[in-house]
């Protein structure tokens, strides 16, 4: 397959939580959260991946800070262009000033429409790329778990990120079924806030919510209770409180989440042809993305399929790892755009 010149290329993992560059030779050089801080009396960006982050909740009113990215699609358009404007140049940052643009390729959800696929191409050029190519999610990330994407064999690739779950089973370099669901990450965090707001009668923001998931989150049965310190403010009487929550009631208020994201790889498994299945009980279930860490998920997963589950050994960066090697195989892209939700081989 033939190679492209690959000095001024970057790879983009645009994730509704993370972003990600990949430049080659280099590897993933930025590694922020997807969130930009805006001043609404201006509508002027000033702040944008963890310098906004930082300011979540911490903000004045005249200071908005957003995610411009929604369900993994673009939610709001000039926002995501100036942020990954910054991204790029950020990567950037030691070319020459007479570098030419980059040429860019973009990860995309799999159960994207053309309208919001189009959406990522313009602001992505819009950024400053010479060109754009789109990239399906789990494509990627079979790609960076090192999976035989392009052999006549079943590989089947479970990202969880932020805003998506994306289910896939790809061989000869295309998919051949998959599913994409709008529960992921961001999702659990919720749950794990409602869940608290219901018992507690307390309001806790979208960082400890996030660290309650990451310090003691777990799927399915508690084997190990582990408590936790957590603060908030009462709704009851308006004052901060601290209370303690274990892994166990963690466990309760992610059920229906992980029970859905279970329901996408069941779905999936029975769309697939019995060949591919066959590779897939041989192989095993790949997972990738921030959701994949969350513990004891693999071993439910495996239980209700009846298949063995790995996570990928870099599930973080698993997706922009693929797309940066897929810049090996650019040319195969300009000529057949998005392969990943088309077979090459049709």
């Amino acid at each position: 397959m033939g190679k492209f010149s690959l000095s001024q290329d970057l790879g983009i993992d645009l994730g509704t939580a993370n972003s990600l560059v990949f430049v080659h030779g280099k590897g993933v050089v930025v590694r922020e959260p997807t969130v930009v801080a805006k001043n609404i009396q201006t509508g002027e960006v000033e702040a944008v991946g963890s310098s906004a982050h930082n300011m979540i909740g911490r903000t004045p009113g005249n200071i908005s800070v957003v995610r411009p990215l929604k369900d993994g699609v673009i939610a709001d358009y000039d926002t995501t262009a100036v942020m990954m404007k910054y991204f790029i140049k950020k990567a950037m940052r030691n070319r020459s000033l007479f570098a030419k643009k980059p040429n860019v390729m973009i990860c995309v959800p799999s159960g994207i429409t053309m309208v919001e696929e189009r959406a990522v191409v313009d602001a992505t050029k819009q950024a400053g790329a010479k060109d754009a190519f789109p990239i399906a999610e789990p494509f990627a990330a079979a790609i960076g778990a090192g999976l035989p994407v392009w052999e006549p064999t079943g590989s089947m690739i479970v990202d969880i990120g932020g805003g998506t779950t994306e289910v896939a089973v790809i061989s000869l370099g295309g998919i051949v079924t998959s599913k994409s669901v709008r529960t992921a990450g961001d999702n659990m965090d919720d749950s794990i806030t409602s869940y608290i707001r219901k018992h507690y009668n307390l309001m806790i923001g979208e960082r400890s919510a996030e660290s309650i998931k990451m310090d003691i989150g777990v799927a399915g049965e508690v084997t190990e209770n582990v408590e936790m310190d957590i603060r908030g403010r009462d709704l009851l009487t308006g004052l901060p409180k601290t209370i303690t929550i274990t892994s166990r009631e963690v466990a309760v208020s992610l059920s229906e989440t992980v029970e859905s994201i279970v329901e996408a790889v069941k779905d999936t498994l029975e769309k697939t042809p019995p060949e591919l299945a066959a590779d897939i009980m041989d192989r095993g279930i790949v997972l990738s993305g921030g959701g994949s860490l969350l513990r004891n998920l693999d071993h439910i997963i495996s239980d209700e399929t009846e298949m063995p589950v790995f996570v990928t050994d870099d599930p973080l960066e698993s997706v922009a790892n693929g797309t940066g090697k897929s810049l090996e195989y650019i040319q195969h892209f300009r000529s057949h755009p998005n392969v990943s939700s088309r077979s090459m081989f049709e």
